[in-house]
């Protein structure tokens, strides 16, 4: 089964906006220097634009030439997934670049079939490799999708939306996540989707206060401590979700502020130590 471009697209648009009623008032009274919800409508204005700009770099055009021409010279699935830079830019646009320094369960995994109750995906707890094998099918179609039309194109922007966002936290702490969550929080239909996605585990987890060592917990507690917060058809109220966006960027932009805060003291006492 061939696909086209749109099947493809990792990044639908965004459903609803802020509110300026919602904006004014968690800042009326705010002593936030930095207004991380300015900096998300921001972005999500001035997207088309900077997406075009990461791709020009001299770098992620290196990486994306790259995996063009070996797209275009594998014969095989194995083949394509024993290059690294293949690796890094598939996975990255998949939203799997944080998997993409472990080599061998990417290609066990991209190359398992999804339709088979026996492959790897059975034993992961994350649940963001089956769907991108079951949108490649190598197991099964070999590397038919990759080289049909638009899919090419598709991807590179992908890996360079990736690549923007990232670059969004270094100014407001979170704001990559925070628009991946906006996108996809309407798809979301179980707590255990929420548990086996790094990004919509951490925007909710953070949102509603539960603390990261959740994970050390057995996954019944883990499931209950959300559940117990949240009722998950109000995922498909935008407005609901833009206030759990906002809540998750002011903890996010807080935990950073705590951080760096700590960062200087713990310098300053070194500092002093030195002198003393």
């Amino acid at each position: 089964m061939l696909i086209d471009s749109s099947t493809l697209t990792l990044f639908q648009p965004l459903t609803g906006s802020t509110s300026g009623d919602i904006l004014n008032a968690l800042y009326s009274s705010s002593t936030v220097d930095t207004n991380p919800l300015q900096s998300l409508q921001t972005a999500e204005a001035g997207k088309a634009a900077d997406i075009s700009r990461t791709a020009a770099d001299p770098q992620v055009k290196r990486d994306l030439d790259a995996f063009s021409a070996a797209v275009a010279k594998a014969k095989t699935p194995t083949d394509l997934l024993s290059n690294p830079v293949v690796l890094k830019v598939l996975l990255t646009a998949n939203g799997l670049g944080d998997q993409a320094d472990y080599t061998a369960l990417a290609r066990k995994a991209l190359l398992s079939d999804p339709a088979k109750s026996t492959s790897l995906f059975s034993q992961l707890t994350d649940t963001r490799w089956k769907p991108v094998a079951a949108t490649y099918l190598f197991a099964t179609k070999g590397l038919t999708i990759l080289h049909a039309s638009g899919v090419l194109p598709t991807l590179k922007r992908a890996y360079a939306e990736v690549l923007w966002r990232q670059s969004l936290d270094t100014a407001t702490p979170g704001l990559s996540n925070a628009i991946s969550f906006r996108e996809r929080a309407s798809t979301i239909k179980s707590v255990d989707q929420i548990l086996g996605d790094p990004t919509l585990r951490t925007v909710v987890t953070t949102a509603l206060g539960i603390p990261q060592e959740i994970a050390f917990q057995d996954l019944g507690a883990q499931e209950k401590s959300i559940s117990s917060r949240l009722d998950l058809s109000k995922f498909k109220d935008p407005h609901f979700v833009d206030g759990l966006t906002q809540r998750y960027l002011l903890a996010a932009q807080g935990k950073s502020s705590s951080a760096k805060t700590g960062t200087f003291d713990s310098l300053a006492v070194q500092a002093m130590n030195l002198v003393v």
